[in-house]
C-alpha cells in the first residue's frame, strides 16, 4: 500500500522527492496501484476486483492528483509524504471509513520500521544539497540566507515562528533545484499554517516579496541580484527609476513620467509598507497587476503605487507633491483606486474608467454599433451596462422589410458572445449586464436568457441581466392587478419616462390598446410576472432587480437626461442617450483604517476623502476614451464614484453585530461622513477648477443634496419607509453648494470591490462575512482565509486551540453551534447566511440616503422560499433602494468537511449560489443541480463579483 516513484512518467513536468532525498518523475498510476492494495487488504481479492472499486479507485485518484497539482504551482514538485497524505484525505472525504484506517495504520507501521532501520544502520552526513543559478551552474544551496529569510518574514508579528516553516520547507528541498523552487519551497510551507495563525498570511506574503525582489532586479539591471527586506530601505530609490526606464523601453510606461523628479520620488517611497500585504493580496498583484515583459515581473508593489499616482497626477501643476500625496493614501491602504485604474494608470493607453453605460437604438446601425461599443469600451478593462429596451420587441413591425421583428433577445446573443471574445487581454473576463424594462413585450424571453435548456440560439449563458423595473409595477404587484406588455416602437416616450409622467402615459397606451389602437401587446397579471422574475433568479442567478423609478426622481442630472439603466455591478445610475456613453471613475475608502475603538476617525476620513476626490476628478481629463461618445459624456458631467469597503471587519473591530440597530446606525454615520466631505470636497475642486458644465438646473444648483432627495422620491410615492435623520451641518454645506457649485454632477458609488479589497487585506465593499474560516478562490488560485479579529478575541478570551480550529472546519466557518463560544461574540462574527437579509436592506437604505448613485447590494438566503424572497424584494424597493445585485443562498451539496492543514486546495467547497424562488408562496425545493449550474458561487475565480 505504500506509495513508490516511477521512472515512468504519465503527468509530465511533475517530479517526486523520496525520502531519501533524490528526485523522480511523478507516476500517477502508483497512487491508483496503493489504493488498489489498500481495498484489496481490506474487502479482498474478489470485491476489490470489482468494477465499483475500480471506478472509485480512479476517482480517487483523479482528486488526489488534482489536489497536488493545483497545490504545487510553479514548484512543480512534491514530496512522497505529501503524496500519502492527499490519498489519506480522499479516502477520509469519500467516507471510505475502513480503507482510510488500514492505510494510516500501514503508513505508521511503515513509518515505524524505517525509523528501526535508520536507528540500527549508522549512516554519513547527507550530502550537501545543491541549487541550480541563472546560468544553468550548480552551486551549494545558502541555508544560511533561507533562514535568514525566514526569520526576517516573521520580524514583528505575534504568534509565528520561523522553525515549523524551514522544517518543512527542507523537507521539500533536493538536490539541483531551481532558484524559483528554493523560493517557492518556504511559501508553500508558510501557507498551511494561516489556518493555525492568520500572521502566517503575512509571513507567506513577505516571502513571496523575496522572491518578486530577485525577479524584479534581476530584470531591471541585467545581472542577478537579490535583496532582503532591510537591505530595499536604500535600494529601492535607485531601482525605480531604473525601473521606470525598463517600462518607457517595453513601451508599457508613459515616457512622460521620467520627467518628473524621480529623485524626490524614490526618496518618498516607503518600503516597510511592503509588510503590509496579506498573501492574498500580494499574490494577487503579482499575476494580475504588477507590469511584466518577457515573462518577467519588473515592478515591485511601492513602485507599483508610484506608477499609478504619477499617472493620476501628470496634469497637477506641482506634481511630485500631489504625486506623493497619492501614493501616501494608496500604499497606506486607507483609499483604494478600482481596478482599472491600477492597470493603466501611468501607461500609453491610461484607460482609467471602471463603467461604462449605453443606450442601444432601434435599428441595425445602433444596434451593431452598441455591439462594437461594447468591446472597444471592454478591450481596456470597462465592465458595461447596456440599456436595450427602445429595441423593438418580437413581432413588431419592419417597415423598411415589410417583415416581423425577432425581437430583442437574438441580439442579445451577439453582445453575449462580444463580450466572451474580448476577454481585457486575459487580466479578466470581459463582462457586460443588459437591462430591460419590466413592460417591454420580449421580458418574459428575457427572463428566459440564462436557462440551461431550450433553444440555445435564444440563450446568453455568460451575459448578466437585469430588470429596470418602473415603481407602477411594483404598485400593480402589491395591488394584484393586470400588466401590459408593449413593443417600444409603438410606446416610444416610455422609455423617458418616469414617476407620474410615466403612470399616465402607461394607462393612456393601456386604453389605446383595448380600442385597438396598438398592435404588438399583452396582458399579464403583474404577481405572476412578478413571480416569474422570482423563479428565473432562482433557477439561473437573473435577471437582477433594479428600480427605475428612484433612480430618476433621486439623480441630480435628471435635467439634461434619463437614467435608463445601471451597470454591470448595479451601482451607477447616469444618464445615457444615443448621444452620450455614461461613465463612472471609481474608488473606495478602507473604513477599517477609520476606526479605533471609540468609533469612526473623522479627521483621517475626511482627509483621505478630500485626496481621494481629487485623484478620481483626475481620472476624467487624464482618461483615455475608446470612444467619443464617452469622452463628451464624462467631460459634460464628470461623475465619480467614491465607495467603500472594510465595513464587516469595521463593524467586528467595534465589537457590532451586523443583525442590529447599531450596524445600521453605524452605516448610516459612516456613510453620512462620506457624502458629507465627498460634496464639499466636489465643491473645493469646483472654486479651484471650474463647475462641471451642465450644473445648472441640477438638483444641486437648487441646493438639494441627497439627503433632501429623498423628499422628493415620497412624494412621488407616499408610504416609503426610509429614514432621514442626520448629524453634521449640511445647511452651511447646502449653501456652499449653490453658491460655488459642484465639480462632479456625481461622487459616490458603492462598487464590490472583490479584488482591491483583498489588495488591502479586508472585507469586500458593504458585504457580511462569507465565514470566519474558508479557502478563496479568485484568478490567482486557492487561499486559506481565516478572520483574524476573531482569532484575535479568542484568543483573548482563552479559546483559540487545535480544537476551535477542528470546530470552525467541521461547522464550514461558522461559530452559531460550537457551545463553549460565548453568545456576544456568536452575534458579532454571525455569518451572511446566520444573518436575516432584512438587517442588509436597512443598512443599505440607510447608506442610500446619502448616496447620490447606488450600491452593490448583494442578499442572502440560507433557506429560500418564495414567501422569503416576495417580502424581501418588497421591502428594498419600499426601503427606498435604487438597486440590488446578486442573490445568494446556500447550495444543498454537502459542504466539505476536512482539514485546510497540507492542502491549502478547495477543500472547504462550501459555495453559494444565487437563489429566488418560484412563487410567493411556495417553499422552494433546491436541487444540486440547480445550486451548482450556471449560478454564482461566492468563490468562482470567474464571476465578475467574485474578482
Amino acid at each position: 500500500m505504500e506509495l513508490e516513484p516511477s521512472p515512468v512518467p504519465t503527468e509530465p513536468g511533475y517530479r517526486l522527492i523520496r525520502r531519501n532525498g533524490s528526485v523522480t518523475l511523478f507516476d500517477p498510476t502508483k497512487i491508483t496501484v496503493a489504493l488498489t492494495k489498500a481495498f484489496l487488504a481490506v474487502e479482498g481479492s474478489t470485491a476489490a476486483g470489482s468494477r465499483r472499486v475500480h471506478d472509485v479507485v480512479q476517482d480517487l485518484t483523479d482528486q488526489v492528483v488534482s489536489a497536488l497539482t493545483r497545490r504545487v504551482g510553479e514548484g512543480r514538485t512534491f514530496h512522497i509524504e505529501d503524496v500519502q497524505d492527499q490519498v489519506e484525505l480522499a479516502l477520509m472525504r469519500s467516507e471510505h471509513h475502513k480503507i482510510a484506517r488500514a492505510y494510516v495504520l500501514y503508513r505508521e507501521e511503515r513509518a515505524k520500521e524505517r525509523a528501526a532501520d535508520k536507528a540500527a544502520t549508522t549512516k554519513d552526513a547527507p550530502p550537501p544539497l545543491h541549487m541550480k543559478a541563472e546560468d544553468g551552474s550548480l552551486v551549494p544551496l545558502d541555508e544560511v540566507r533561507l533562514a535568514t529569510i525566514v526569520e526576517e518574514a516573521c520580524v514583528r508579528l505575534d504568534a509565528v515562528s520561523a522553525a515549523p516553516i524551514l522544517t518543512e520547507a527542507k523537507r521539500n528541498l533536493y538536490d539541483g533545484l531551481s532558484l524559483d523552487e528554493l523560493s517557492l519551497a518556504p511559501i508553500m510551507a508558510a501557507r498551511t499554517l494561516v489556518e493555525q495563525e492568520p500572521n502566517y498570511a503575512f509571513v507567506s506574503a513577505r516571502l513571496l516579496l523575496d522572491r518578486l525582489r530577485r525577479e524584479a532586479l534581476t530584470f531591471v539591471s541585467g545581472r542577478p541580484e537579490q535583496a532582503t527586506q532591510a537591505e530595499m530601505a536604500t535600494r529601492y530609490p535607485s531601482y525605480f527609476p531604473e525601473f521606470l526606464r525598463v517600462g518607457i523601453e517595453a513601451e508599457l510606461i508613459d515616457p512622460e513620467l521620467k520627467r518628473f523628479d524621480l529623485d524626490r520620488l524614490g526618496a518618498a517611497l516607503k518600503p516597510e509598507r511592503d509588510l503590509n500585504f496579506q498573501y492574498l493580496g500580494l499574490q494577487t498583484l503579482y499575476d494580475r497587476y504588477f507590469l511584466h515583459t518577457q515573462g518577467k515581473r519588473f515592478e515591485l508593489p511601492q513602485a507599483f503605487f508610484m506608477r499609478v499616482a504619477m499617472g493620476l497626477a501628470v496634469r497637477e501643476i506641482d506634481r511630485e507633491a500631489r504625486a506623493i500625496e497619492f501614493y501616501d493614501l494608496l500604499s497606506s491602504f486607507d483609499f483604494m483606486a478600482s481596478t482599472p485604474t491600477l492597470f493603466n494608470a501611468g501607461t500609453l493607453r491610461p484607460q482609467l474608467s471602471s463603467c461604462f453605460l449605453t443606450t442601444v437604438s432601434d435599428d441595425l446601425d445602433g444596434i451593431f454599433k452598441a455591439v462594437k461599443d461594447n468591446a472597444l469600451l471592454a478591450k481596456y478593462s470597462g465592465g458595461l451596462g447596456n440599456d436595450w429596451t427602445p429595441v423593438r420587441g418580437l413581432g413588431a413591425h419592419i417597415k423598411g422589410t415589410n417583415g416581423e421583428s425577432q425581437g430583442v433577445v437574438p441580439f442579445l446573443k451577439v453582445a453575449n458572445d462580444t463580450a466572451i471574445a474580448v476577454n481585457q487581454g486575459g487580466k479578466r473576463k470581459g463582462a457586460v449586464c443588459a437591462y430591460l424594462e419590466t413592460w417591454h413585450v420580449d421580458i418574459e424571453e428575457f427572463l428566459d436568457l440564462r436557462k440551461n435548456t431550450g433553444d440555445d440560439r435564444r440563450r446568453t449563458h455568460d451575459m448578466n441581466t437585469a430588470n429596470w423595473v418602473p415603481d407602477l409595477f411594483m404598485q400593480r404587484v402589491e395591488a394584484d392587478g393586470e400588466w401590459t406588455l408593449f413593443s417600444p416602437d409603438e410606446v416610444p416616450d416610455l422609455h423617458d419616462l418616469y414617476g407620474a409622467a410615466f403612470k399616465a402615459a402607461y394607462e393612456g397606451y393601456e386604453t389605446k390598446a383595448a380600442s385597438g389602437g396598438i398592435k404588438v401587446f399583452r396582458k399579464v397579471r403583474a404577481l405572476d410576472l412578478w413571480r416569474k422574475i422570482l423563479t428565473m433568479l432562482f433557477e439561473t442567478g437573473h435577471p437582477w432587480v433594479t428600480f427605475k423609478d428612484p433612480c430618476n426622481i433621486r439623480s441630480p442630472q435628471g435635467h439634461v437626461g434619463v437614467v435608463h439603466s445601471s451597470n454591470l455591478c448595479t451601482e451607477i445610475t447616469l444618464n445615457t442617450s444615443k448621444d452620450e456613453v455614461a461613465v463612472c471613475n471609481l474608488g473606495s475608502v478602507n473604513l477599517l483604517n477609520h476606526v479605533t475603538e471609540n468609533g469612526l476617525d473623522l479627521e483621517r476620513l475626511a482627509k483621505t476623502v478630500g485626496t481621494a476626490m481629487r485623484m478620481l476628478d483626475n481620472v476624467i481629463d487624464i482618461n483615455f476614451y475608446t470612444i467619443p461618445e464617452a469622452r463628451a459624456s464624462n467631460l459634460r458631467h464628470r461623475p465619480v464614484g467614491l465607495g467603500l469597503m472594510g465595513f464587516q471587519d469595521a463593524l467586528q473591530r467595534l465589537g457590532i453585530a451586523y443583525a442590529s440597530q447599531e450596524a445600521a446606525d453605524f452605516a448610516d454615520r459612516s456613510m453620512e461622513a462620506i457624502s458629507y466631505h465627498a460634496i464639499s470636497t466636489s465643491v473645493d475642486l469646483a472654486a479651484e477648477r471650474g463647475r462641471y458644465p451642465s450644473f445648472e438646473g441640477s438638483l444641486w444648483s437648487r441646493g438639494i443634496l441627497p439627503i433632501d432627495s429623498i423628499r422628493l422620491l415620497e412624494e412621488a410615492r407616499p408610504g416609503g419607509e426610509m429614514d432621514s435623520s442626520s448629524t453634521l451641518d449640511w445647511e452651511v454645506l447646502r449653501k456652499r453648494v449653490k453658491n460655488t457649485g459642484m465639480r462632479n454632477s456625481n461622487t459616490m458609488a458603492i462598487a464590490p470591490t472583490a479584488t482591491i479589497s483583498n489588495i488591502c487585506g479586508v472585507s469586500q465593499s458593504i458585504e457580511p462575512a462569507y465565514q470566519n474560516l474558508f479557502v478563496k478562490s479568485n484568478m490567482s488560485g486557492d487561499f486559506t482565509v481565516v478572520n483574524a479579529q476573531l482569532v484575535h478575541d479568542l484568543k483573548s478570551r482563552g479559546l483559540w486551540d487545535e480544537v476551535m480550529i477542528s470546530d470552525l472546519k467541521y461547522f464550514d466557518g461558522s461559530i452559531g453551534q460550537i457551545d463553549r463560544i460565548p453568545d456576544d461574540l456568536k452575534a458579532v462574527y454571525a455569518t451572511a447566511f446566520e444573518i436575516d437579509a432584512a438587517w442588509l436592506v436597512e443598512a443599505a437604505s440607510r447608506r442610500q440616503k446619502w448616496i447620490d448613485q447606488a450600491q452593490s447590494l448583494n442578499l442572502y438566503i440560507a433557506n429560500p422560499s418564495g414567501k422569503k424572497l416576495d417580502k424581501l424584494y418588497r421591502l428594498a424597493w419600499r426601503k427606498g433602494l435604487k438597486t440590488t445585485y446578486y442573490l445568494r443562498s446556500r447550495s444543498a451539496t454537502h459542504v466539505e468537511k476536512s482539514t485546510l492543514k497540507g492542502t491549502d486546495g478547495k477543500l472547504n467547497a462550501v459555495s453559494s449560489v444565487i437563489a429566488a424562488a418560484p412563487a410567493a408562496s411556495e417553499p422552494i425545493a433546491v436541487t444540486a443541480d440547480a445550486a451548482w449550474g450556471k449560478a454564482c458561487a461566492i468563490d468562482d475565480p470567474e464571476c465578475e463579483a467574485c474578482q
